[in-house]
Order: structure tokens, then sequence, then C-alpha cells
């Protein structure tokens, strides 16, 4: 790890004006920086911290909805009352999520803005060949080992995945991204690779997010979040589904689904096609199935990720049961 200074920001707008500096990184919990650091992927020359800012790290639930502090941990999150309950999504996301003491001590800011877990983004040494570390020398990951790679929204310059559970969760509920100068749809602001994978969402040097602001609707109301991974805690998603689902006054047919999953993509991916074949249809097994088929429309394997296309659509098929409460 390089030697780096350290100024500790009293105020949101001293924060952000640290923060247009070249080299600053921003430090709320430190739980992704700091691995970054160690692995000599982030080379931060000063480090600007976030933790005593006042007022980022409270939780509002109300009639319209949920504002979430950006400072307030994952723990916290997750185990309140409100959110469990209007919420549940988020709170099963968040709980499916890392282990208790990164919980404790990671924030819901930067759990948004984790980087990719690719083996050949965190080894500069053993790989340097990485677009997303240094734009133009290549990309490792293509034609190496890529079980734990995306299938959806993938380029020929990238295909790390997005490793998150918390973003999906929040695509599926349609929440909005707070910063110090403006609101930002979840849908709009994490980026594909494309020919820049260096660039991950669409935030402006200086630009911090605040809160989280999610709807108080009835998808969100009954939501659920599904992850499948190859131990039972403290890993990540081999596949994830979040689901919200709205069904009319006779409980069986769908007046309203939103979907989104993890684990197979470079940011959340929202299904769109799977919502739209399944409302105003039956909330039966074998139609949520087919429709279910839908959601990787458009993927690319790379040898050994192949299977994620065969897992996603029975893990959004699971979610949507689940929460129509079918098991």
């Amino acid at each position: 790890m390089r030697n780096f200074d350290y100024a500790r920001a009293t105020s949101l707008e001293e924060a952000a004006t640290l923060a247009q500096h070249s080299g600053a990184m921003l430090l709320a919990g430190g739980t992704t920086l700091l691995d970054l650091a160690k692995c000599e992927v982030a080379r931060p020359e000063t480090v600007i911290d976030l933790t005593r800012l006042p007022g980022l790290n409270t939780i509002t639930v109300g009639e319209k909805g949920a504002m979430i502090g950006a400072l307030a941990t994952m723990s916290r999150v997750a185990d309140d009352p409100a959110i469990r309950q209007g919420f549940p999504a988020i709170a099963e996301s968040l709980l499916l999520a890392a282990s208790a003491q990164l919980r404790n001590m990671a924030t819901i800011g930067g759990n948004l803005l984790q980087r990719t877990r690719c083996p050949y983004f965190r080894d500069p040494a053993g790989f340097p060949a990485c677009n997303k570390r240094d734009p133009g020398s290549g990309c490792s990951a293509i034609g190496g080992i890529t079980r734990d790679h995306a299938v959806l929204g993938t380029s020929d310059a990238c295909i790390a995945l997005y490793p998150g559970d918390l973003a999906v969760a929040l695509m599926a509920l349609g929440a909005t991204i707070q910063t110090n100068t403006r609101a930002i749809p979840i849908e709009r602001f994490f980026l594909t690779p494309g020919e820049t994978p260096e660039r991950e969402t669409i935030l402006e040097p200086g630009e911090i997010i605040t809160s989280v602001a999610v709807p108080a609707t009835p998808l969100a109301a009954n939501s659920t979040y599904l992850k499948v991974r190859d131990r039972q805690s403290y890993e990540f998603a081999a596949a994830s589904a979040a689901v919200g689902l709205d069904l009319d006054a006779d409980g069986v047919t769908i007046r309203d689904i939103r979907v989104a999953l993890g684990g197979i993509a470079t940011k959340p991916w929202r299904a769109i096609a799977v919502e739209e074949a399944l409302r105003g249809r039956r909330l039966d097994e074998g139609i949520v199935r087919e429709a279910s088929i839908a959601a990787v429309d458009g993927a690319k394997s790379h040898g050994g990720n192949a299977y994620k296309i065969e897992l996603a659509p029975r893990v959004v098929a699971r979610a949507i049961l689940k929460a129509g409460g079918i098991q």
C-alpha cells in the first residue's frame, strides 16, 4: 500500500471540493477501499474521510417511501423494522451479503460503489492487462477462467461482474440515488463497460452519494430477494433475483411486477422482458417458468460461466413464486 494524505471532511461541501482533486478517494466504511489499496489496485494520493459528516446516516420511512442515508451501515438498515416491513427485499439483500462484521462497518453508499471481485482486476502484478484498471491494456479474463464472470452487459473490453446484492433489490424497487448535486434513477446510475470499462457509474468528480430514496408501493411491500451461491454464507451470488409483485384482488392475476438480477451481469440487471411477459397473466408456475427464460435474452457465455445462462431463469422463477406465496 502506498503512502497517502488524509483529510477528514467537516462538511459535504468541503468533501465535494476535496474529491475533485486528482488522486482523491472517499472513505466511509473502508471495507472496499482498504482491500483495493492493499492489492495496489487503488492508489489514492488523498483519502477523504466522510464518516463525521452530519445527517448522512439517518433512516426515515414514511407514507411516500424510505430515505436511507449513504453513511447508514448495512446492518442498521437490514435491522430497521420499517425497512423489513415495507421493503423486505432490501433487508433480505443486505442480510445475505458479506459477513456480520463487514455489515457492521460497510455503508450503503459504499456498498453501491463496490468494485468487481474479478481476480484479474484485483491482481495487477499477475495480470497487468485489465481495461478497467488500465484502459486499452486488454482483458485478461477473456480466454481465462470465467466461472464468476458476467454473461449480460459485457463487451469485448470487459466481462467483469458487478458483485453487489443491495443494488439488485434497489433496481427492482425503482430507487433513486441522491447525490450532493442531483437525483439519479437507479436505472441510469450504473454503466455497462462498452469501450470504457473504467467508468462504472455516471458520477462525476466531486459528486458524492448522500442518500437512497425508495418509493412505498405495493411492489415494495411484497418483495423478496433470492440468492443462489456456492456456500450458504459470506459468498457472492452465482445468480440472484429481486422481485416486487403486486397481485389483483383475485390473488392470482399479476397486476404489476418488477424483476432485477444479480450475479450474472456487469451491472444490476433489470429483466424487463420477464415483466412484460407476466403482467396481466396468472401467477402459475408453468407460466412463470416459461416467462423467466427471457431473463437471459442476449446473454453471451465465455466458457466457464455458461452455467449462469441456465441457472438465472430458474432463480428468477423461484423468486417470483416465492413473492407470490408459492414455494
